[in-house]
């Protein structure tokens, strides 16, 4: 499983061409599975998001997790974290999970990331367009 994660201020998802969610400011996360993800791991990565101290305090220390600001979740399916560029020039996502499996993943990924913060998403397998602005930049990749 392998998340990036971007500071936010506002985000939002179109889908084919049409609005679908928003956020005022948060986090915007992209999050692709690979084989052998399970919800284990969805937990240690949803703890790991939600309580990460990045948002800065009064003294503009990044001490704050998005749940200490009241922050929201904009979440993104992305199988192209999984990208394998090391041969050619075209991309392999052989990497990456099977989608009627990686669907299942994903929704239990929101579910979970529910639990502690609001979470809009986008639709997995769709055409979107994400717009948001990246607020630092502060960007972080985990991987577990």
């Amino acid at each position: 499983m392998k998340v990036v994660i971007q500071v936010s201020g506002k985000a939002n998802c179109t889908v084919d061409y049409k609005p679908y969610s928003e956020i005022e400011k948060g986090l915007f996360v992209l999050v692709g599975f690979t084989d052998g993800d399970n919800e284990d791991k969805i937990k240690w990565m949803v703890n790991k998001i939600v309580n990460m101290r990045i948002f800065p305090d009064e003294n503009d220390i990044p001490n704050l997790s998005v749940k200490d600001i009241g922050g929201e979740i904009l979440s993104v399916s992305q199988f192209t974290l999984y990208a394998d560029c090391n041969k050619g020039n075209r991309p392999s996502y052989i990497n990456a999970m099977k989608p009627d499996e990686a669907t299942v993943l994903y929704d239990k990924f929101n579910e979970e990331l529910a639990k502690h913060v609001p979470v809009k998403t986008g639709v997995f397998g769709s055409h979107m367009e994400i717009s948001f602005t990246n607020i630092g930049p502060h960007t972080i990749v985990l991987e577990k």
